[in-house]
């Protein structure tokens, strides 16, 4: 998954405001107790990110 393509689902999801502040302020422990730019930063995927998310934030099937 590219870069745009989860930033694509994760304003589709949360709205464009919400989705960066979530991004940079929920420490998940899905992923290793990082946000979502600490671990994109780190060199996670893209496609383990949103994953990470889905499963943390209950996203609907059908969003994922």
């Amino acid at each position: 998954m590219r870069l745009t393509e989860f930033w694509r689902r994760m304003n589709a999801h949360f709205g464009e405001a919400y989705a960066d502040s979530f991004a940079r302020d929920h420490v998940m422990t899905e992923l290793g107790g990082r946000t979502v730019y600490q671990a994109l930063d780190a060199g996670w995927e893209a496609k383990d990110v949103w994953r990470a998310v889905c499963a943390a934030m209950e996203v609907p099937a059908a969003h994922r």
